[in-house]
């Protein structure tokens, strides 16, 4: 009977075992950030600062705060090109660094960022593929404290139709990693006067920089032209 005993806890820890290394192995292959994304660093417009949680980027005259939660198993500074991009039109952004870049695992990551910057009365959440949807669901028990959302190649199924806020969806004509199904069905979860842009020759990844992403259609414009043209819909509608 010991033995019998002694062989199933074997087993039970092989098993355990297997899967931790497994899990470590999966979550350590991740979309690194490119030579772009790394060159980003802080001038007389924007500055860059970082810690273990998050990386700010802070114009001299912030008006507007935004939160932004990374794809799926990509570096959060692969964001850096669009965040800076966005911080010169004076948004303050803070991107939070996500355990095993796995927004699920932080979700409730831009809990107290508000508060570090008093001077911010508007703030929006944003997200990128899981990270979008992640933080649909940090924003659905946040609503009053947010002006609104912004998606990338994303969607919610957190029910946010009854709020009051001011979403905005944008995603690539190419991105074949988003389910088109999936994002047209939970179309409804958000405001009848949601705003969409589909970028014409865009794909999945190319909101950030960390080069071809693994079942992505092929773009047929730049990661620059993309990122341009979703901070110029942003900009466009960020005031109702």
């Amino acid at each position: 009977m010991k033995r019998k005993l002694k062989i199933s806890i074997c087993i039970i820890l092989s098993v355990v075992v297997i899967c931790a290394g497994g899990f470590l192995i999966y979550v350590n292959i991740c979309y690194q950030a490119d030579e772009t994304a790394k060159s980003v660093i802080s001038d007389d417009k924007v500055n860059i600062s970082q810690n273990d949680d998050m990386m700010v980027f802070m114009p001299k005259n912030p008006e507007y705060g935004l939160i932004f939660y990374q794809g799926g198993k990509v570096e959060y500074d692969a964001y850096s090109p669009l965040m800076y991009k966005l911080a010169k039109q004076n948004i303050l952004c803070v991107v939070v660094k996500m355990p095993f870049n796995l927004a699920m695992f932080n979700i409730g990551g831009a809990d107290d960022i508000q508060s570090l910057y008093p001077n911010i009365k508007h703030w929006y959440m944003c997200g990128h593929s899981l990270g979008g949807a992640m933080a649909a669901y940090y924003i659905e028990q946040h609503s009053s404290d947010f002006d609104g959302i912004i998606f990338l190649a994303a969607y919610s199924t957190a029910d946010l139709s009854n709020t009051n806020l001011n979403v905005l969806s944008v995603y690539g004509s190419n991105d074949k990693v988003l389910n088109l199904e999936s994002y047209q069905e939970n179309f409804s979860h958000l405001p009848n006067t949601t705003k969409e842009l589909v970028i014409d020759g865009g794909c999945h990844a190319y909101f950030g920089n960390y080069g071809v992403q693994s079942g992505d259609g092929m773009a047929t414009i730049s990661p620059d032209e993309q990122q341009k043209q979703t901070v110029d819909f942003i900009i466009n509608n960020l005031k109702r």
